[in-house]
């Protein structure tokens, strides 16, 4: 088979590529190099016996992690964002920095929505309330509560479970602290709740990208690129990543092993397809909407008054005109 053909087997068509909800977690890397070749994108490591090669199941995952030692080729970014896989690179010492790739095919539905509630105060603090109520309850937030109170009350939850957690798992004392500085002289739970909250960062940083909706516009978070992904993440740690860390207290490798973990929970808590359910919740509770297809292109053109119309139009014609000479 040539070269060529092996290529035009590879490319990805949209009926092969997989709903974000459908998707595979994600996928830790650690010193290896990323490439493309003929048959898809593979991690190549060199070891004694020459080189040995792991291919990426690209298009079924939701994102990959660059950890330590990691590189990557344009063609191999390039495939990977063809295929709407997020990447996020992983730093030394629990510091992340995060990379998204949107796939240009991309419809505009979701983001639309999120932007008409973010930029209406009563709207954004109706969403910051159903998002309080998805962690703690339909009933938890009272009613006509600021996002003061929200915050209060959040922080009150958080902090006993934090003393139920130390005293099922016979943690003596706890205090949360994320210090990058420092990151060798913190204790295994906090660098357990730290590598799992990073890896959930990016797996609900993957779908947002998935659904088209903007990482930066959050609803309680505010000030940075990644606001509305801390947002949605935080809605999973009080069931997730927090009592997963305490029962880490005395692994020896907390941050790997919170990792392996997490993978196992995403899968038996079938997290991906929630984590798209969440957000479609919070931005539009009324239900009857369609779940999001990233794979549509449809495009129209805004028009206050008439909606939306097609795009490709010739629209010279609606003022008199009655050819192109």
């Amino acid at each position: 088979m040539s070269g060529n053909a092996r290529r035009k087997l590879a490319a990805p068509t949209l009926a092969m590529l997989p709903r974000v909800a459908d998707s595979l977690s994600f996928l830790y890397t650690e010193a290896v190099r990323i490439v493309q070749d003929d048959t898809g994108v593979c991690a190549q490591v060199e070891t004694p016996r020459g080189t040995d090669r792991v291919y990426i199941p690209t298009a079924a995952l939701a994102c990959i992690l660059l950890g330590l030692g990691t590189s990557i080729t344009q063609p191999a970014m390039a495939t990977i964002a063809r295929h709407g896989t997020s990447l996020v690179c992983v730093g030394a010492g629990g510091v992340r920095s995060y990379a998204g790739i949107m796939p240009a095919s991309l419809t505009t539905s979701w983001l639309e929505k999120q932007v008409r509630a973010w930029a209406d105060d009563k709207r954004r603090l109706e969403v910051a309330v159903r998002m309080y109520e998805a962690r703690f309850g339909s009933t938890s937030a009272p009613a006509g509560v600021t996002l003061a109170q929200l915050r209060g009350l959040e922080g009150q939850r958080i902090k006993a479970l934090y003393r139920i957690m130390a005293t099922k798992y016979g943690v003596k004392r706890f205090k949360r602290n994320y210090d990058p500085d420092a990151w060798d002289d913190q204790d295994p739970v906090n660098k357990a709740l730290s590598g799992a909250n990073s890896c959930m960062y990016g797996i609900v940083h993957a779908a947002v990208l998935a659904l088209g909706c903007s990482p930066a516009l959050g609803f309680v978070h505010s000030g940075t690129q990644m606001a509305f992904v801390y947002d949605i993440a935080d809605l999973y740690k009080a069931r997730i990543t927090i009592p997963m860390a305490f029962s880490l207290h005395a692994s020896e490798d907390p941050e790997r092993e919170a990792r392996r973990r997490l993978r196992e929970d995403l899968r038996a808590f079938k997290l991906m397809p929630q984590i798209v359910a969440d957000i479609q919740a919070v931005l539009d509770p009324s239900g009857g909407h369609a779940t999001a297809d990233r794979n549509s292109d449809l495009v129209h053109l805004w028009d206050p008054h008439a909606g939306p119309l097609p795009a490709g139009v010739n629209y010279g014609f609606e003022y008199g005109e009655t050819s192109l000479e």
